[in-house]
Order: structure tokens, then C-alpha cells, then sequence
């Protein structure tokens, strides 16, 4: 049984949940056997990791490692269609959505089946005159030219009248999605999906580019193709990881893994022109560098323009196309951030009026004249600061209204869509983001009912601030072993979060500063007192800490450790979740 212990300040607890005497004696075995630290061990098992055989490959990804794609249900149904339009000849539509997840699918589909058919194109719908999932025109436009397969990618798993439209049309479609089915499946020629029920697939959580990675994978050893062509394609699989932000684990963690890889020492063209302009051509690009400045690039020609721009930059292999290409989607992206920090500042005004927030469960806010594209941004900017499950709302067009949701750790917002799905024209997403369509005169009676539901599922305690220590450091253990070893526990993300640490009883060694745009930022030089390492760290948000912490009192921290790569040398930053000023309430 784990004791633990609760170190809070105001609203925020950090908890660290000690090993018993089996536990540390599990650790120092599985230390012993790994040659690793033994708190190193500890920080892994607190993932699942129990024994030497999971460790291993924890440690050490395999492609080896992944799963037969015909344990996929529908998978034999999908490659024998595919072989049969390839060998007739017949003309393929490659479909998908206009996020990063979608964009990259398409792209990695695509580029893999191009090099074997001439008699392929793809289609990205308009986020705004078409909206998410199979849409009308998309399959008038394959009738139109001679289309009779599509392969429809993060979506189509609840597109049942789409495909029968389709079907009546002489198009079979494949879908390969992601999203969690309905009880009543679209009458496609397979429904690739690991989410289905009675799936006998092993790993549920792959994302939808990696489910259209797995069909290719069937296709290829079905016809004998080299896997190192798809292999190399493992960057578009790492970025839809990332962006779609599925749990880090099992496939997920191979996957990203060797994508990574290629992300950092052979991106496609296309990758490495969106690397240059977002800054990272000299840095060791991890899943962060993806979410924050990768993905929103990608994202951003589908919000801005057309989703379609990303793929012909993803797709393209000319450098000096890639080069204008990427300051284009670079521009879209800014032009996107001036929306997005607008309508969230317009948001966070109407959050600050509530008078009852303290009690408010959920947060919902809805603005007819917000921009479309950037809502699910906002919704995820106030669930981050308020700790809140959040809808954000804008209308469409028909008297339609658009809703993106997001929610905190521990809560599955999905349920709330599908607890209103007799209300709402569509709806799709996972636990943690989803995304819907309403019409207006629906919009009061699903408010309420969202908020009931949260209500009854969610006490305000819930909804405190909690974080779980992984270890509790001295600033001396933090060395290059240490580090080294951590290092191999990356890629992070959901399921294989950073580690996060605590130390007691800092000091700042030097005055510390104020950085950032709005001088909202700490920069600090800190240590033990009176002893050595010295190291340089990063408190975010928290500028109104200076006062205490320039009158010399010790502090408690809660940071990550990061660190970056210069000429071949690894600095140390330590990243401040929190700070605790001892005796300073």
C-alpha cells in the first residue's frame, strides 16, 4: 500500500507517494538488472513499469515489436479491396480531415500508394462550408471524376448516411479511423478501427494517421514491398501522435519513437522547411517542439485557408517550393495567433464576470462571432487556466452552431456529448477533446444539461489543482548520470508524462529576474544554500513571486528538467511548476 505525503500551497497540492519495503525492494532488483539508478527505477515504475522484460522494451523501442495489422478487424476485407482497385486500375480518393492528425494521414496514405498507382488523388474538406467528417460535395467531387475507392482517414466511423450516399454512387469506401464507434457501423468496405467492438487488435489508442499507417503496412506486406519505405514516413506518424494527443504508450511509443528519429536527422522535405521556419533547425526536436510549434503550423492553413496547403508542403519535394510554401502556412499560423489571442482574451472577460465561479464545474461560452477555427484553441487556453472542463461556442452557418471541448485530467468530456447525442447533428473526439454540432434552438437545453451532468459527476475538490511528485531530489543528485538515464525514458506525452520532481529549501543566488514579453516570467540561478551545483531555472507565470524570493527566504520548487543540446554539450534548465516560499504565506 502506498503511504504518501501532501506538501499545499493555497489551492495546489503536491503529493509523493513513498515505496514500501516490497516496493523498494522491487526497485533495487530491477536496478541491480538494468544498471540503472535505483531512483530512476522508481520514477519508471510509477508508469506500469514492473519487470525486466517491460523495462527493456520500454527503454529500448522495437518496430520489431509492433502488432500484426490483420489482427485489425476488416484489415484482409481492406488490403483485397485496395489490391483489386491498384490491379484494375481503378481511380483512389485519399480522404481526411482538415486537422494534423487528418493532414497527415492523408499524406503519409498517399505518398506511400503514389509510388505504385498514377490513379490517385486526395481531398481535404473546408472547415467551414463542409465541416469535419465524410462531406456530400467531397463524394460528388469523386463521382464526378471516376473515383470508385476512398480511403477515408480520422473519420467516417460514424459517417453511416455518407457511405451509403457513396455506395449508392458506385464508390466503396475504407475507413480508417480512430474515434469511438456507434453501436450502428457504416456499411464500408472495412471499418478499420481499434476501438471496435469485439477488436481483437491488442493497442486501442492509436491515432488516425496511425491506423492509415497500419493499413498501408498490411497492404505492403501483403504485396512483399521493403518496410523501410513506410518506415520512413514514421515522422508523420511521431507529429499525429503529438498533436492528437494520444496516450504515449504501447504502439504510440515505438512509433514516436523511430518518427522522432527521422524528424530530427532525415525529415521529408516538406517537414524540413516547417522545422526552419518555426526556429528548430538547430535544436533536438521532442513531441513539445510538435505540439506547440509544429502542429499549429500544419493546423494552421485548415483554420486560415485550406487544410489542402499542408498536404502539398508535406508532399512536396522540391526545397526551394518547400521554402515559399512554409513561410505561407508560417503566415497563416500568425494570422492565426492574432485571432486566437483576441477571442481568448474576449473569452477569459466573460469567464472573469461569473460571479459564481467558485461553484462552476464547467465553463461554456459562446460568442456568434467567433472565428471558428481557433475555438478549440480557446477552449484548451481556459481549461488550462482555470482547471475547468470548457465548451467553447461560435455559430456556423444555418442557424448551426460549432462547440469545442475540452477537459482536465481525469474527466471524459466525451460522455458529456454522448449522454446529448439525440440533440446534436454530429459529435466525435476522445476523453480529453471533442468537438460537435448543435442547432441553436438545441443550445439552452444542452447547456443545461452539460452543466447537470459535470454537476453530478464532479465535486469542486475535483477540480483543485493536484500534482503527483515523481521523486523528491537534492540539487546535487541532479547529475549527468541521472540525466543520461532519464533521457532514455523520452518521448513524453499522455500515459508517460515528464517526471516531475521536488526539492526543498532553495535559495536564489543571484537576484532574480523578470523575463518575457509582458515581464511575466521569472529567471532565477538557484542552489542549496551555501552549496554547489548552481543551477539556472525558469518560473512561468508566477513574476508576482519576485518580492519574496529577492529577500533571500528559502523556497520549495516543483520543476522538470530540461535540458538542450549546444555544440555537442547538454545545458541544464530546471522548468518551475510551482513555488512554495517557506515560512512566506
Amino acid at each position: 500500500m502506498f503511504l504518501f505525503c501532501i506538501f499545499v500551497k493555497m489551492d495546489l497540492a503536491w503529493k509523493y507517494f513513498p515505496l514500501d519495503q516490497e516496493q523498494k525492494a522491487a526497485v533495487a532488483h530491477l536496478a541491480a538488472e538494468a544498471r540503472l539508478l535505483p531512483s530512476v527505477v522508481e520514477v519508471i515504475m510509477k508508469r506500469g513499469i514492473q519487470d525486466i522484460e517491460s523495462l527493456n522494451h520500454y527503454l529500448s523501442p522495437s518496430l520489431k515489436d509492433l502488432y500484426d495489422p490483420f489482427l485489425m478487424t476488416g484489415m484482409d476485407a481492406a488490403v483485397n479491396r485496395l489490391n483489386k482497385a491498384i490491379g484494375n486500375k481503378e481511380k483512389i480518393l485519399v480522404y481526411g480531415d482538415y486537422d494534423v492528425d487528418g493532414i497527415t494521414a492523408v499524406t503519409l496514405v498517399y505518398k506511400y500508394l503514389r509510388y505504385i498507382t498514377t490513379n490517385i488523388d486526395y481531398y481535404i474538406p473546408d472547415r467551414y462550408e463542409e465541416g469535419s467528417g465524410i462531406s456530400k460535395r467531397a463524394i460528388d467531387f469523386a463521382h464526378d471524376e471516376g473515383v470508385t475507392l476512398m480511403i477515408a482517414l480520422d473519420c467516417g466511423i460514424k459517417a453511416n448516411d455518407m457511405v451509403a450516399y457513396a455506395k449508392g454512387l458506385n464508390i466503396d469506401i475504407i475507413i480508417c479511423d480512430h474515434h469511438v464507434p456507434d453501436a450502428d457501423l457504416p456499411e464500408a468496405v472495412a471499418n478499420l478501427n481499434p476501438k471496435l467492438p469485439g477488436s481483437r487488435y491488442p493497442f486501442k489508442e492509436l491515432s488516425g494517421c496511425g491506423v492509415g499507417y497500419k493499413l498501408m503496412q498490411a497492404f505492403g506486406n501483403s504485396n512483399g514491398t521493403e518496410p523501410r519505405m513506410l518506415d520512413n514516413m514514421l515522422d508523420l506518424v511521431a507529429i499525429s501522435i503529438a498533436a492528437d494527443l494520444v496516450p504515449l504508450v504501447g504502439e504510440n511509443r515505438i512509433l514516436a519513437h523511430f518518427g522522432l528519429k527521422k524528424l530530427n536527422h532525415r525529415p521529408s522535405v516538406g517537414l524540413r522547411g516547417i522545422i526552419n521556419v518555426s526556429g528548430l533547425q538547430s535544436k533536438q526536436i521532442d513531441m513539445s517542439d510538435i505540439i506547440f510549434k509544429i502542429g499549429p503550423r500544419i493546423n494552421a492553413s485548415g483554420r486560415v485557408q485550406s487544410g489542402r496547403e499542408s498536404v502539398d508542403l508535406l508532399l512536396t519535394r522540391d526545397a526551394k517550393e518547400a521554402k515559399v510554401m512554409s513561410h505561407h502556412i508560417d503566415e497563416y499560423n500568425n494570422q492565426r495567433r492574432l485571432i486566437d489571442h483576441s477571442i481568448t482574451q474576449e473569452a477569459n472577460e466573460i469567464v472573469e464576470s461569473f460571479t459564481d465561479m467558485e461553484d462552476r464545474k464547467i465553463i461554456i461560452v459562446y460568442d456568434p462571432s467567433w472565428h471558428n477555427g481557433v475555438i478549440g484553441i480557446v477552449a484548451s487556453r481556459l481549461s488550462e487556466r482555470y482547471n475547468r472542463p470548457t465548451i467553447v461556442l461560435t455559430d456556423t452557418h444555418d442557424d448551426m452552431i460549432n462547440g469545442s471541448a475540452r477537459s482536465v485530467m481525469g474527466y471524459d468530456i466525451h460522455t458529456v456529448l454522448e449522454a446529448n447525442k439525440d440533440i446534436l447533428e454530429n459529435f466525435g473526439g476522445h476523453p480529453f477533446a471533442a468537438g460537435f454540432t448543435i442547432q441553436k434552438r438545441h443550445l439552452h437545453q444542452f447547456i443545461q444539461s452539460a452543466t447537470a451532468i459535470v454537476d453530478q459527476d464532479l465535486t469542486v475538490e475535483d477540480l483543485q489543482p493536484k500534482h503527483d511528485i515523481d521523486l523528491p531530489l537534492e540539487l546535487a543528485d541532479i547529475n549527468s548520470t541521472l540525466r543520461r538515464q532519464l533521457r532514455r525514458m523520452a518521448p513524453y506525452g499522455p500515459g508517460n508524462e515528464k517526471p516531475l520532481f521536488s526539492t526543498r529549501g532553495v535559495v536564489s543566488v543571484t537576484p532574480p529576474r523578470l523575463m518575457g514579453y509582458k515581464k511575466s516570467h521569472l529567471r532565477l540561478m538557484i542552489s542549496m544554500p551555501n552549496e554547489m551545483p548552481i543551477y539556472q531555472a525558469v518560473a512561468y507565470n508566477q513574476a508576482d513571486l519576485l518580492p519574496l524570493i529577492a529577500k533571500g527566504k528559502p523556497f520549495d520548487i516543483l520543476y522538470y528538467i530540461e535540458e538542450s543540446q549546444w555544440q555537442g554539450r547538454y545545458m541544464v534548465q530546471l522548468n518551475i511548476r510551482d513555488i512554495h516560499i517557506v515560512d512566506g504565506e
